[in-house]
């Protein structure tokens, strides 16, 4: 769920402070379902310090060809099971995390920064990605972190959201919220949450130097996702040119998706396709 969904079930009385408290603290955690148990079992578990709380680090493989996968908001890291597995059965090494405030990770917030810090770290850790898989939230802070140094030779952004601008904007106008609580909440989250982010609305920006990212990207969004609109996808595909196929799917929503059988097909295609994705641009409905 993300801050401007959640944001529905907040009375008007209050909206000051929850508002602006929707931004960086994740609103329960999900459990992991059924059927990503066994899999998650099987991982190699390990924990990484991140701004005095603790997220926990899933590894399957014998460390070749890593591709790291991260999680939403108020999502978690075994919400990629299926992809997991199916990496696993190509021969690539998955890794995916439990940031701050969700999943089995300590702490009660997150920020973007928490999510680059890790981003990074992982990547001094295992060097270049074969992929980076990335939903929504998670897929912001991919692309903050390909323009500050982290190497992957492809891409996935799976119901990404495009910038943390358009969080608050589209916050703003689903709630119809007064122009002060709009001002407060930008106000707050420059002070308090990324204070020293003199360009915070610019740096966290999937387009912020969108020409120099030149790895194959693969874009996959739902029409009928409700939280991040299907245009935003279209929007990415359209930013980055032949570097990127667009993929659109249908009632799958926003959070479905990541265990869809066609679209872990579709990501595993994609991680083993290479160079040859370049040549391939198409909006494409899975039905």
């Amino acid at each position: 769920m993300d801050p401007a969904t959640a944001a529905a079930g907040v009375a008007l009385s209050d909206r000051g402070e929850q508002l602006f408290d929707l931004f960086r603290r994740p609103q329960g955690r999900s459990r992991p379902r059924p059927d990503e148990r066994s899999v998650m079992e099987r991982a190699r578990t390990s924990e990484l310090t991140v701004n005095g709380e603790v997220a926990v680090v899933h590894r399957w493989g014998d460390g070749e060809r890593p591709v790291l996968l991260i999680h939403g908001w108020e999502s978690r890291a075994s919400r990629y099971a299926k992809a997991v597995d199916r990496l696993l059965e190509l021969g690539f090494s998955p890794v995916v995390f439990d940031a701050p405030g969700h999943g089995e990770a300590t702490g009660e917030t997150a920020t973007m920064l928490d999510y680059l810090d890790i981003i990074t770290e992982l990547h001094r850790v295992h060097g270049e990605f074969e992929a980076i898989v990335a939903h929504s939230f998670g897929a912001t802070a991919t692309f903050v972190a390909l323009q500050e140094g982290v190497r992957a030779r492809r891409v996935v952004a799976i119901s990404a959201v495009p910038d943390f601008a358009y969080l608050v904007d589209a916050f703003t106008v689903g709630l119809n919220l007064e122009p002060h609580l709009d001002a407060e909440v930008r106000g707050r989250l420059e002070r308090q949450v990324y204070p020293g982010e003199a360009d915070m609305w610019s740096r966290f920006s999937v387009f912020r130097g969108s020409g120099n990212v030149t790895v194959p990207l693969l874009v996959i969004h739902d029409e009928d996702d409700t939280m991040v609109d299907v245009g935003q996808g279209r929007r990415i595909a359209e930013a980055f040119g032949d570097r990127a196929r667009l993929v659109v799917t249908r009632r799958l929503g926003h959070q479905r998706i990541l265990g869809a059988p066609q679209v872990v097909q579709e990501i595993a295609d994609f991680v083993t396709a290479g160079e040859g994705v370049r040549e391939r641009k198409a909006e494409v409905a899975a039905r």
